[in-house]
């Protein structure tokens, strides 16, 4: 990995059809598949790990607490049309947590990964 890379980390429920997601829906390559416990995936400078159940970063915490998806943190994909790619995704099966949501800086829409992880999708405003 080079210094641009940032790696993020996500449980996932299902490594497999996660890969399928991410490179499939939106975009990523595979850099490695170790499934059914863990892969990694790129776009650009990001590189999304994929832990599973089985992996290493899903074992149980000293106090019981045992990771998983989900939540509201997220990954932000920046794209130049974001009602021609909500438009896509639909047609590709994803699931939306919510519609295109405008603010002062762009406008959003957040879509679910098959374990319910968010990857937010934005249109910056053009100033």
């Amino acid at each position: 990995m080079d210094e641009g890379t940032v790696s993020v980390r996500y449980m996932v429920d299902d490594v497999e059809a996660s890969v399928a997601f991410y490179t499939s829906v939106l975009g990523f390559e595979v850099l490695n598949d170790f499934a059914p416990a863990f892969a990694d995936v790129r776009r650009g400078n990001l590189r999304l790990l994929l832990s599973g159940p089985t992996s290493s970063a899903g074992r149980p915490m000293p106090d019981g607490a045992v990771p998983g998806p989900g939540g509201w943190n997220r990954i932000h994909l920046i794209v130049d049309d974001i009602d021609g790619e909500v438009e896509r995704l639909r047609a590709a099966g994803a699931a939306f947590r919510n519609d295109v949501l405008s603010g002062p800086g762009g406008s959003q829409v957040l879509v679910q990964d098959p374990s319910g992880n968010v990857v937010e999708i934005f249109e910056p405003r053009i100033a």
